[in-house]
């Protein structure tokens, strides 16, 4: 339930916002409220990525996949994510979250995300993820392929980015993954 009341704001927004391409940019306007803040008094880290998450929730309601998904009962998650700041967004300034669908390839989706204050960015968040089925299992890319209508292969995803997604990818659910820890000497 972590930012209900602005989750419910943009859900209302978003409805009554222009409609978007699969690949446009979308920005989503925002301030910084005191329950935003850490002892720094600025925005916490953590709550970029929560602010994130409403940004790609109007990017998937604008693009009309929010009821695509919907319809067919799926569900996005993040699989990976990585984040860069630049400069601290301070009690109640605005700025602006732009969400871009990058593109996917055989695994997953890829998507880039700037935190913008008059045209400047603060930070920049890349995002790998999937889509899950409310049923159990993911969603091939082929499902996707229908749903956006582009195929992989017409789309170029950075290919650090999708090295990155390789790297840091952990294992199947499938596959047992024990915690150890190598000796640091």
């Amino acid at each position: 339930m972590n930012l209900l009341w602005r989750t419910l704001l943009h859900l209302w927004l978003s409805a009554r916002r222009a409609k978007v391409g699969p690949f446009d940019v979308v920005r989503t306007n925002f301030r910084v409220l005191p329950t935003d803040l850490d002892i720094y008094r600025h925005m916490n880290n953590g709550r970029y990525l929560s602010i994130a998450d409403i940004g790609r929730f109007d990017l998937l309601k604008r693009n009309g996949m929010y009821e695509e998904m919907t319809r067919r009962g799926w569900y996005p998650v993040v699989a990976s994510s990585t984040i860069s700041y630049r400069k601290s967004l301070l009690p109640w300034q605005r700025f602006v979250v732009e969400s871009r669908f990058l593109g996917y390839d055989e695994r997953a989706v890829y998507l880039e995300q700037r935190f913008v204050v008059n045209g400047e960015v603060y930070a920049r968040l890349y995002l790998r993820g999937r889509f899950l089925k409310r049923g159990g299992g993911h969603v091939h890319m082929a499902e996707l392929h229908d749903v956006i209508g582009v195929a992989p292969h017409e789309v170029q995803v950075p290919e650090w980015l999708l090295t990155w997604g390789t790297d840091v990818a952990l294992p199947s659910t499938r596959t047992p993954t024990p915690s150890h820890w190598e000796s640091a000497g």
